[in-house]
């Protein structure tokens, strides 16, 4: 994705700040509530573009981004 051709951003802060994690966590479970899933980019030692799935704040809280997307329709 580019900047300015389809991310939102949904909210942002310093997980550092209490009040401003509160908030990061609230809006990483509205995403999750929603039917959402979500993934934080990696780079591979080669250079390659990836992304991990997580399941919850914590195993994102590392990340500078939090890519969130809908689940495939008709899957199980």
């Amino acid at each position: 994705m580019r900047p300015g051709h389809g991310e939102v951003l949904l909210a942002e802060g310093d997980v550092e700040v209490a009040e401003e994690e509160r908030a990061l966590i609230e809006a990483f479970r509205e995403q999750l509530d929603a039917g959402m899933w979500a993934a934080v980019p990696t780079v591979d030692k080669g250079g390659r573009r990836e992304a991990e799935l997580v399941r919850s704040f914590e195993e994102a809280r590392h990340a500078d981004r939090v890519i969130f997307f809908p689940r495939a329709a008709g899957g199980r």
